[in-house]
C-alpha cells in the first residue's frame, strides 16, 4: 500500500504551485479561480536518507524507494456541496484519496487575488470543513430514508443493521449539521464498519498545510500561530510550506543542488519531506525495507502490521505461504556494517507469524507456496 494525498484548499491559494513543486509535474497555476478543474496527478518519491544508506553499505542494482501519490483537486468554494463552482464534480474527486492536504494562505500579497478578497485562512479552513460536512450531510440523511425499507425487510441481517445504523445516523445528523466532522465521533466495531461504507468525507485524516513566504518559514507569522492553536485543540497536523520556495527547489536538477539550496536557507528538510512524513503519521503509516545486491526497496505498510502481513505488501503468495522472516534493524546496519557482523553480534533474529514490524526493519522472507 501506498499513501495517497488529495491536496485541497479555497481557490488561488497556491495548491498548484505547491503540487507542482512538490511532484515536478506541471499542473496549470495562474491568478484566477477554478484554473484546476480535472485533478492533476503526480507520484512522488518518498525522501529516506535511510535508504540511501542502505544502497551505501548494500550497493544494489536497484534503488527503489516507497512512492506517494498527489492528487491537485480544484478549489472549493463556499456551496461546493450545493454544486457551486462545479463542487460536486470536486467533491467527489476528494472521496478517492486517504488524507485531505489543506492548503491555507497565510502570506499577504496585493498582487495575488484571493477568493474572498481577505487573507484569513481560519475562516477558509472554517469554509472548507463546513461544505465537507455539509457533502456528509447530505449522505447521511440520504442512508436515513432508507432504513424504514430495511426495517420492513424479510432479510433478518438487513433488519439487524437497520437497528444498528439508524441510532448511529442520528448521531452523525446531529454532529455534521454543526459542522463537526465524523471523525470527531467515537465508534464501537460494528459502526465502524458502517461508516466505513458511508465513504464520508470528514473520516478522512487531514494535514492543515500553510502556504507561507520565505519570512513565514524563519518564525511564525499571526496567521500561523492562529492556526497551530486551533489545531492543537483538535489534533490536527499543521506542516508549514513556502510554495514558492518549493518551487524554486525543484527547478534545481541535481539532489547535490538542493540540498546546498536547503543548507542555505537554514532547512534541514524539505516542504516534500515534511508533507509525507506527517502525511505518513496522520494515516499510521511505516516503512521496512527489503536489501540485497539485486534491488534495495522502500516498503509502506500500516503500524501494527505483522511479519505476514508485511510479506503481502510484496506478492500475496508471500503471505499465504509465509514460513517465517530474518529480521534486523536498519541501524544494526549503520552500526556493524554487514550482515554477517549483525548475525554475530546476535542482532538478526528468526521472527514468526507473530511478528510486529518496526519501522526501519530489513527483511528476508521465507515461503512455500
Amino acid at each position: 500500500m501506498g499513501m495517497n494525498c488529495g491536496i485541497v484548499g479555497l481557490p488561488n491559494v497556491g495548491k498548484s504551485t505547491i503540487f507542482s513543486a512538490l511532484t515536478s509535474a506541471p499542473a496549470e497555476a495562474a491568478n484566477y479561480p477554478f484554473c484546476t478543474i480535472d485533478p492533476n496527478v503526480g507520484l512522488v518519491n518518498m525522501p529516506d536518507k535511510r535508504l540511501d544508506k542502505i544502497c551505501e553499505i548494500i550497493p544494489p542494482q536497484k534503488r527503489i524507494p516507497a512512492v506517494v501519490e498527489f492528487v491537485d483537486i480544484a478549489g472549493l468554494v463556499a456551496g461546493a456541496s450545493k454544486g457551486e463552482g462545479l463542487g460536486n464534480q470536486f467533491l467527489s474527486h476528494i472521496r478517492q484519496v486517504g488524507v485531505i492536504c489543506h492548503v491555507v494562505r497565510c502570506f499577504e500579497d496585493a498582487n495575488i487575488i484571493h477568493v474572498n478578497n481577505v487573507v484569513a485562512p481560519l475562516s477558509d479552513i472554517e469554509t472548507i470543513n463546513t461544505e465537507l460536512a455539509l457533502a456528509d450531510l447530505d449522505t447521511v440523511e440520504k442512508r436515513l430514508e432508507k432504513i424504514p425499507k430495511m426495517l420492513r425487510s424479510p432479510d433478518k441481517d438487513m433488519q439487524k443493521e437497520a437497528k444498528l445504523s439508524e441510532p448511529l445516523l442520528g448521531r452523525l445528523k446531529e454532529a455534521l449539521s454543526e459542522a463537526k466532522p465524523a471523525r470527531s465521533l467515537e465508534y464501537t466495531n460494528d459502526e465502524a464498519l458502517i461508516i466505513r461504507d458511508l465513504h464520508l468525507l470528514t473520516m478522512k485524516k487531514q494535514i492543515i498545510v500553510c502556504n507561507v513566504d520565505e519570512a513565514g518559514l524563519e518564525s511564525d507569522n499571526e496567521h500561523v500561530k492562529a492556526i497551530k492553536e486551533a489545531c492543537a485543540a483538535e489534533g490536527t497536523l499543521v506542516v508549514t510550506i513556502c510554495g514558492q520556495l518549493e518551487a524554486d527547489i525543484a527547478a534545481l536538477e541535481t539532489q547535490e543542488e538542493k540540498d546546498e539550496f536547503l543548507a542555505e536557507a537554514g532547512l534541514e528538510e524539505s516542504g516534500l519531506s515534511k508533507l509525507i512524513h506527517a502525511g505518513y503519521a496522520a494515516l499510521g503509516l511505516q516503512t521496512y525495507f527489503t536489501a540485497g545486491t539485486d534491488e534495495n526497496r522502500a516498503w509502506t505498510v500500516p503500524v501494527g502490521a505483522t511479519a505476514p502481513e508485511a510479506a503481502g505488501v510484496i506478492h500475496t503468495d508471500f503471505q499465504r505461504g509465509f514460513i517465517k522472516a530474518e529480521v534486523y534493524h536498519c541501524e544494526d546496519l549503520f552500526e556493524f556494517k554487514t550482515e554477517d557482523a549483525i548475525r554475530k553480534a546476535g542482532k538478526l533474529r528468526q521472527e514468526g507469524k507473530g511478528y510486529v514490524v518496526k519501522d526501519g526493519d530489513i527483511m528476508h522472507f521465507k515461503f512455500n507456496v
